[in-house]
């Protein structure tokens, strides 16, 4: 009878869980925009004129103005200089570098740096064996490092389940399989370990081959 309780007290607490985070993030975010934006507003609009919502607008705003900036060249560049000194700073490079790749799953799909979802074969060439989603972040051999440029292969990242992490690997394109999956869909099916399935069944392989399209994955 326990057991029954308690299964059920899980199952009901790993179903609000996810529903009752989501809605408190952007609670906070929106209380916090309208706390730290309004009373600046207030200093510029006379309390007659101004109305709940409108720090809420302009987090947004600003949010808008900084997302076409990072669209200019110096801009990215003084922040690139920004990052720089934030990784050399010993306890805020971890926890800076581990927040940065979190966030970077979330691009939009144009910044993404992953160009193609793929099945990774760990079987011998020709034969079935062990399969990891991956993503192909570096198809070009002159951008990686000396010794590591193989022409027949792709730099490969292959996150890790449960935990911000991978491994960037070096594999042959006959090892590849690309897969009709989008970057978000892959990303939380890797993450999650298959516990969060596809919003489709677009998990199958591509009718184009590796070796017939270099184009997408490199060549």
């Amino acid at each position: 009878m326990f057991g029954f309780i308690s299964r059920n007290i899980l199952t009901g607490l790993i179903t609000v869980l996810p529903v009752v985070l989501t809605v408190y993030l952007f609670y906070w975010l929106a209380v916090s925009a309208e706390s730290w934006l309004g009373e600046s507003l207030r200093a510029f609009f006379p309390e007659a004129h101004y109305w709940p919502g409108m720090g809420v607008i302009a987090g947004l705003i600003v949010l808008f103005l900084i997302g076409v900036l990072m669209h200019a060249y110096v801009v990215r560049v003084l922040f690139n200089k920004l990052e720089a000194l934030l990784a050399r700073l010993p306890v805020v490079k971890p926890i800076y570098r581990a927040m940065r790749d979190f966030f970077d799953y979330f691009k939009p799909h144009e910044e993404q740096e992953y160009s193609q979802v793929v099945a990774v074969n760990f079987g011998a060439e020709g034969q079935a064996g062990i399969k990891a989603i991956g993503f192909v972040t570096q198809a070009l051999p002159e951008k990686l490092p000396e010794g590591f440029n193989d022409d027949d292969s792709v730099l490969v990242y292959l996150p890790l389940s449960y935990m911000i992490g991978g491994y960037a690997v070096l594999v042959p394109r006959s090892a590849l399989t690309p897969l009709d999956m989008s970057m978000e869909e892959a990303m939380r099916f890797a993450l999650t370990a298959g516990v969060t399935s596809s919003d489709s069944s677009k998990a199958r392989p591509s009718k184009r081959s590796l070796k017939e399209n270099k184009g997408s994955v490199g060549g």
